[in-house]
């Protein structure tokens, strides 16, 4: 602060002059010394200041500490694979059963369709339609076999189509849905699938399974070469 009115530095005992630079000393009233006395030593009750060393202490202890750095997140361990489901197993063949094989052919998609079923080289029957398609001919080769042969039964085809409705129900939610899918659409093909669906439940001795195709089964090639030839118009 500035003097106000004169008077005598406690410190250097100089005059002080109206207009110098002046401190005052702490719990003393009207004790006053020249500012730059009073930076150079502290007098008892002054206020003197810190030094450089204790000054970085104070503003050290006063100011905040930085954050520490945030430890990064530890990686998420990979989920592990979904162990495959185990496939269905195949519907059990009633007691006494005769094994037909049955296997659908198209000349394009839609084209020529032909169907057959055999039970052996002697046993078997094949049949024509046009136009037609894949899926329409493997459905109408097991409803050729269901209603033209009696007794326990074992349709085998290599139609995942056919088998898989059976072994997996299809057919009973599309009845329970009025002929609809799970999506609410309408059941392809309902004029084949709704009689072959009717004579194996009025029948009860119906099972279905599956055979790869063009793997060399025996029974398997002898159906699909009489359906090709029935596709294509050959006897």
């Amino acid at each position: 602060m500035l003097a106000k009115f004169p008077g005598r530095c406690t410190r250097c005992l100089e005059p002080i002059r109206v207009g110098d630079e002046i401190v005052g000393s702490r719990g003393e009233a009207n004790v006053w010394v020249h500012a730059d006395c009073g930076s150079e030593l502290a007098l008892p009750g002054l206020a003197a200041p810190p030094a450089a060393g204790a000054a970085r202490a104070m503003t050290a202890s006063t100011s905040r500490a930085p954050k520490a750095p945030k430890a990064p997140k530890a990686p998420k361990a990979p989920k592990a694979p979904k162990a495959p489901k185990a496939p269905k197993a195949p519907m059990a063949a009633p007691d006494g059963a005769t094994f037909v094989y049955t296997d659908g052919a198209c000349s394009g998609n839609p084209g020529p369709g032909g169907w057959a079923w055999a039970i052996d080289r002697d046993q078997f029957a094949s049949g024509a339609e046009r136009p037609s398609t894949n899926q329409r001919m493997e459905i109408r080769a097991a409803l050729e076999a269901v209603t033209a042969i009696s007794g326990p039964l074992v349709v085998v085809s290599d139609s995942t189509y056919v088998v898989n409705c059976f072994r997996d129900r299809w057919w009973d939610g599309w009845l329970k849905r009025g002929w609809t899918t799970s999506a609410k659409k309408p059941v392809a093909n309902r004029d084949l699938w709704e009689p072959l669906v009717t004579a194996v439940n009025d029948r009860g001795d119906v099972a279905f399974q599956w055979v790869k195709g063009h793997s060399g089964h025996e029974m398997n090639d002898l159906v699909d070469q009489l359906a090709v030839a029935a596709s294509l118009g050959r006897d």
